[in-house]
């Protein structure tokens, strides 16, 4: 019977993958600069500087579209709670420090060019962005309880959901501009979900019961980070009707993708244990998949309803 192993051998464990990954994440990803994707141009100055304040007319941008810029945008600013919490489950120190600095830096890109670009624009109020930032990051964000191996499931799931959410938003955009910049962020984030889903399948070949165990709660469990923020559900409901970002999606082209990569139903070496959590990622699967179906037959009643009266 395989033994369950403490944080810390895990941690040295899976330490020489992470120097694996975080060598052939560098010899891949592409350096980009923020101010290469923001039109400035179309920037002017406001009041304080003797120009003129923002008004609702000023954007071109839809309000489901507004929405997820601006939940995405207030998601990529906790990266300092974020950088947090996966370096107290990580360290500072080895490969796994590096990769918790390298991950940071270029996480906070994105919040740099989102903001920039929405400024820039006027695609929203900058007022009330402000306002919400300031709001959301003294929040924070925290993961109390989580282990590491549940941290790492977490965010193999999380950045391609975020990666989903992204390339949705910036078709949702109907701006070449913000396009391509959503398109640049959704790389980055598609490359993160690569490293933690290797992390995870490499834990698996080590410690299977309690991999399968991290799993299922994360999916069982699963919120995006900025659940949290003010307007969530105003926004999140917004998306998910606009096809942004839904059960659907979440279930198809999120969860199940990963798990598929992790071969999950395939695997061997579980003991009762890890069978278990097994049979329950399968109900979950079941459950989420309905729930699914659900949403879709009900968006589809409202948009019919809504072409009626039109």
């Amino acid at each position: 019977m395989p033994r369950m192993m403490t944080e810390l051998e895990l941690l040295h464990e899976l330490e020489p993958v992470v120097a694996e990954n975080l060598d052939r994440h560098l010899a891949i990803t592409k350096d980009w600069h923020p101010h290469d994707y923001v039109p400035w141009d179309e920037g002017r100055n406001f009041a304080a500087m003797g120009g003129q304040d923002w008004e609702p007319e000023q954007s071109a941008l839809s309000e489901t579209a507004k929405a997820a810029m601006v939940l995405n945008l207030l998601t990529e600013d906790n990266l300092p709670s974020y950088h947090r919490v996966i370096a107290q489950h990580f360290g500072q120190d080895g490969a796994w420090g590096t990769w918790v600095g390298r991950w940071t830096a270029e996480e906070n890109r994105h919040g740099i060019v989102m903001r920039d670009y929405l400024v820039v624009t006027r695609g929203v109020d900058p007022v009330a962005l402000e306002n919400a930032r300031m709001a959301h990051m003294t929040n924070g964000y925290d993961a109390p309880g989580k282990s590491m191996l549940q941290t790492v499931a977490y965010v193999s799931f999380q950045e391609l959901a975020t990666r989903v959410s992204h390339r949705n938003t910036g078709k949702a955009c109907g701006d070449p501009i913000a396009d391509k910049m959503l398109a640049r962020i959704a790389a980055d984030e598609n490359l993160h979900m690569i490293f933690y889903r290797n992390l995870v399948d490499a834990a698996f070949d080590r410690a299977p019961d309690q991999t399968m165990r991290a799993i299922t709660d994360e999916v069982i469990n699963f919120q995006m980070p900025g659940s949290d923020m003010a307007n969530y559900r105003r926004s999140s409901v917004l998306i998910a009707k606009a096809g942004i970002y839904d059960l659907r999606q979440h279930h198809d082209d999120v969860i199940m993708p990963v798990l598929r990569k992790w071969q999950v139903f395939e695997r061997g070496g579980l003991t009762a244990e890890g069978e278990q959590a097994r049979d329950e990622l399968a109900a979950a699967l079941k459950a989420l998949d309905a729930a699914a179906t659900r949403f879709e037959e009900s968006r589809d009643r409202a948009l019919a309803r809504q072409a009626a009266r039109a």
